[in-house]
């Protein structure tokens, strides 16, 4: 498993559900694993409780299975799951860059660029981690510019199916679109075309059923 920075005040349950899921959606935790609650605790430095709570909190959304008295369990996908995760975040997505549109600025728009410069980068050096967070990050400035950060922060759980097929995409797809698509969506903000807008970021987010085939290729042991 690959160990996080603890950050300054973090309390140790929320570093403990911050850890575990990056390991799952990195597949550092790979699905059909078997976790352990007393290893993972001794891993991080922590308490049996904090890893607990935080293994309570995955099982809510599925993505972790626990069984009394015998090891925790990391599902195998399911696209099912994975759709269901997608169809959320469409509905808020689409939705928050309309309201882009309207509300960005100048300096909105450049962090946005900078970020897409990042990814840039990060593609061309075959940096598929740093891409990830990369592109996180840039769908987390799009709530931050229409000021709905909470909402991200709470799509994040049940995000987490969705973003294990996004992760083994940017590994396995190899006419990957992801960066495209974010250029596509600032220019259609920046020429404030809400309807433009909405239209790109449904398909950026059903890119995950174009590249189904290729996913599944690469890692056929990770599916129900």
């Amino acid at each position: 498993m690959k160990l996080l920075e603890r950050l300054p005040r973090e309390s140790g349950g929320d570093y403990a559900l911050r850890t575990i899921k990056e390991n799952i959606i990195n597949l550092e935790l790979p699905p059909g694993s078997q976790i352990s609650e007393n290893e993972l605790a001794a891993e991080m430095g922590l308490s049996r409780t904090p890893v607990r709570e935080a293994l309570i909190e995955l099982s809510k959304v599925k993505i972790v299975d626990i069984q009394p008295q015998k090891k925790s369990t990391i599902p195998l996908i399911d696209y099912d799951m994975v759709d269901e995760s997608r169809f959320m975040r469409s509905l808020l997505e689409c939705a928050v860059v309309e309201l882009d549109c309207e509300m960005a600025t100048s300096l909105d728009l450049e962090r946005l660029n900078q970020n897409i410069r990042l990814q840039d980068l990060y593609q061309d050096n075959f940096y598929s981690g740093q891409l990830l967070e990369l592109d996180n990050q840039f769908h987390g400035i799009l709530f931050e510019i229409a000021k709905k950060p909470q909402i991200y922060a709470l799509m994040q759980n049940i995000s987490i199916h969705f973003d294990r097929v996004r992760s083994m995409a940017l590994s396995s797809v190899k006419n990957l679109k992801i960066i495209q698509d974010h250029k596509q969506i600032t220019a259609a903000i920046a020429r404030r075309d809400p309807k433009s807008a909405r239209i790109l970021m449904e398909e950026h987010l059903n890119r995950y059923k174009i590249d189904a085939a290729a996913i599944r290729a690469a890692y056929p042991q990770y599916f129900k």
